[in-house]
């Protein structure tokens, strides 16, 4: 089984600060396709995340940059010799693709293409931390990902994955954009529509809006995995920060992503039932109005962090998914 959390997080020893330096991987970053080697600092940051995969000998790692819609994003390309399919990957809030190692590896083992990248203000890639004007330059974000694998010629079908706010960035996708031929399964990880207790959160940010910038953040313990828990506190990439503008950009999204017609497309959605995130018994029944009698996998004793929930989680859901996809 990939990713196995004894191998994937390296836990930082008490006392000890890690720095990566996203600008400085950043500076030394050109395409994607360039024949040039991680540089030092890329290395560390590769390295310190497991997702130099150094157990296999067969994979070819790259690093690029693009501008984006005013932003740097920085994407990250995992390939095996002749992959059969591509895996495109969304991460969720707060999360960047150093966290992912666990699907970078199941993908590698299923003979796919892994391409990601970082969103703005997330991980390696530039923009005011957490934070977005609107949830439509994330689209713009999913567009460029998608013009990569075209230029780069990465095989179909290109299978999409995303977690949480990832996962809302492809519903988005699915529903507004037309059929594509190229496109294989689409797999939603605990997908956000509407955040637990919306409610009161949104009233919290019209009271706040115009008052503060952002709130501190309160990290929760949305894995049943606790080295990942305890790794994600000390993770030298988290933002500390809720930002209101991100909330406001969420706030004019969901309406409209509710309003948006029913769709022919039959996305695959896990989602755990111990989830205290987003508000999976609100979402579920708007996903499956939405899409064609979608695939959904509920796992009784999963949280929201399904890509480093505890290894006996993943086994079954990506065990489901191998079913699906093969």
């Amino acid at each position: 089984m990939p990713g196995r959390s004894a191998e994937y997080l390296n836990i930082i020893p008490r006392g000890e600060t890690r720095v990566i330096q996203p600008e400085l991987i950043r500076a030394e970053l050109g395409d994607l396709d360039m024949a040039v080697g991680p540089s030092p600092a890329a290395c560390e940051y590769l390295g310190f995340y497991g997702l130099d995969l150094s157990s296999r000998a067969d994979v070819h790692i790259r690093q690029g940059k693009r501008q984006v819609g005013g932003y740097e994003v920085v994407l990250q390309l995992w390939t095996a010799d002749e992959p059969r399919a591509t895996l495109l990957v969304l991460h969720g809030y707060y999360d960047h693709m150093g966290l992912y190692r666990n699907v970078v590896a199941w993908g590698l083992a299923r003979g796919f293409a892994v391409l990601g990248c970082d969103l703005p203000g997330h991980g390696l890639s530039s923009g005011a931390p957490a934070s977005i004007n609107e949830f439509a330059e994330y689209q713009v974000v999913l567009q460029a990902l998608m013009a990569e694998a075209e230029r780069l010629g990465l095989p179909q079908p290109w299978h999409l994955l995303g977690q949480s706010t990832g996962g809302a960035i492809l519903l988005d996708h699915l529903l507004r954009q037309p059929a594509a031929a190229r496109l294989g399964q689409s797999i939603l990880l605990a997908p956000l529509v509407r955040p637990r207790a919306w409610a009161r959160s949104r009233l919290s940010y019209q009271l706040l809006r115009h008052f503060v910038d952002g709130i501190p953040r309160q990290f929760s313990d949305n894995s049943g995995d606790r080295a990942f828990l305890e790794f994600q506190r000390r993770d030298p990439l988290q933002a500390a920060t809720l930002p209101t503008a991100w909330v406001g950009a969420l706030d004019r999204w969901i309406p409209q992503v509710e309003a948006a017609p029913a769709c022919h497309y039959r996305p695959i959605i896990i989602q755990g039932e111990q989830d205290m995130t987003v508000d999976w018994r609100y979402n579920l029944p708007v996903l499956q109005a939405k899409f064609a009698q979608p695939e959904i996998l509920r796992l009784a004793d999963a949280r929201h962090h399904l890509v480093n929930e505890r290894e006996d989680i993943r086994r079954e859901y990506f065990a489901f998914l191998d079913e699906r996809l093969a």
